[in-house]
This record gives structure tokens, sequence and C-alpha cells, in this order.
């Protein structure tokens, strides 16, 4: 038990170390400042490496801290507090489209819904928060993707399963689809989760311009769709959401 106690309290260091000052530091200098042996700081740094929390530099051999840990930083943002900042703008989206509303954050190579407002009709609706959907078949999975670089590579190592026959899993046209998520800044599925249905969301960032999460709408093709493609009334509408919910939590406009 002392000698794990001790990696994590050695593991911690490094961390800190990598944090302040130099943004970029070697093997020799992070061993040196910290008084490990070079083999010790290379172990370290190599599990920091697979976990993601350190990234390794291939022209200078200097590290860094790495996006897992940036993603895990953002965890002041309780997810409590995004979905409190997006209730009343979620509950106009779905007014306003006349379709159900999802927020989702990254979880488990995937995206966890946190908040769900049903379609404001009489039909009969399920609650989905708590669910699990897939980063590369949803609007809000490829949103995260397209954003958050812990989500783009969990998407391309996981399994990409054709859901339907429209479902895209071949890495060159996901990666068209989230560049052109970023130069549009929304993203869509049209029957690649589930046949008959269709939606469109948008990015949410914090006071960093850091990806928290997505909203979005989900509904029936015909109702979300026009001559093959997303209304744009709707896309301006998910936009909206996004961007008002964005600017609670401190990232300005943009």
């Amino acid at each position: 038990m002392a000698r794990s106690i001790q990696s994590l309290e050695r593991a911690a260091a490094v961390l800190r170390l990598l944090a302040g000052g130099e943004r970029r530091l070697g093997l020799s200098d992070i061993a040196s400042t910290l008084g490990l042996a070079k083999g010790t700081a290379h172990g370290l740094l190599r599990t920091l490496q697979q976990e993601g929390f350190v990234e390794q530099d291939e022209a200078s051999g200097r590290y860094q801290l790495g996006a897992e840990l940036l993603r895990l930083g953002n965890s002041y943002l309780d997810v409590h507090e995004l979905r409190a900042r997006a209730l009343v703008w979620s509950d106009d989206l779905a007014r306003s489209s006349g379709e159900a509303v999802y927020l989702g954050v990254l979880h488990q190579q995937g995206v966890l819904v946190v908040h769900h407002v049903f379609r404001p009709d009489d039909s009969r609706q399920v609650l989905e928060i708590g669910a699990m959907q897939p980063l590369h078949s949803t609007a809000m999975g490829k949103v995260l993707a397209a954003y958050d670089p812990v989500a783009h590579s969990e998407l391309l190592d996981g399994e990409r399963e054709a859901f339907t026959p429209h479902t895209t899993t071949e890495a060159p046209e996901l990666e068209a689809t989230f560049e052109q998520t970023r130069k549009h800044g929304w993203a869509c599925d049209t029957e690649e989760s589930w046949e008959g249905v269709a939606s469109v969301a948008a990015p949410i960032f914090d006071r960093r311009r850091m990806p928290v999460g997505a909203v979005g709408i989900t509904g029936a093709v015909e109702r979300v769709c026009e001559d093959g493609t997303i209304r744009p009334s709707l896309v301006a509408a998910v936009r909206g959401c996004a961007r008002s919910v964005s600017r609670d939590l401190g990232a300005g406009r943009f």
C-alpha cells in the first residue's frame, strides 16, 4: 500500500511540475527537479502518457500535459451546473422547435444524456436521462468529436457499428464531417442511429472556450428534414440555444 501511495504522490508531482513554469520539459529536467532516478521518472511519464494525462512531442522528446488531463480539469464545471444553465434555454428550444431536446456530455466513449425535454405534444414519451448515445452516429456525438480531442480519439479508436444502412463508419468520411461541423458550428444525423429519426446538435462552451457538452433536437425525419436536409429554422434554433447556454457559462459572444 505504501508503495502505491508513493507512486501516486510522484505522479501528482510530475503533473504539477508540467502545469507550471515551462510549457514542455525533458526527461532529465523532470527527474532532476523532482529528485527521481531517470528510470523512475520515465516509468511515471510512460504510464501517464498511456492514460492521456501527458503527451510527448515527437520532435523534441519533451513532455507536456495531455488532453485527457485538460478535460478532467473541466470537472469544476459540474454536470449539474451545466444542466441548470441549460434548463430554461432547452425548454424554449422544445417549444420553438416542437421536438424533443437533449443535452449530452462525453462519458465512457459515448454521449451521456444529462437532460431531456419532452416533445411538447400529447404523445407518449420515455425519459432518457442517463441513456448513452454513440459518438459516431448521432448529432451530439459528432459535435463532441469535432471539438473535443478526447472524444475524437475515443471515436476513432472505438468500434463504429453500422446501426442502419445510412450510418457512417469509415474514418475519412467522419473526419470530413468533423471538419464541416467546425466550419458551420453544428452537426446532424439522418437515420444513422435509428431509421426514421433525424437530429441536429451544436456545441456548448465554457468560459475558457472549452467544449463541455452538446445540445440538440431529435424527431421524425419528415418533421426535422425538408428535401433531404435539416430545416434551416431548426439549425438556427439549436445554435441559438447552444450560444445562450455558452454565454451563461461565461463563454461570452462568439
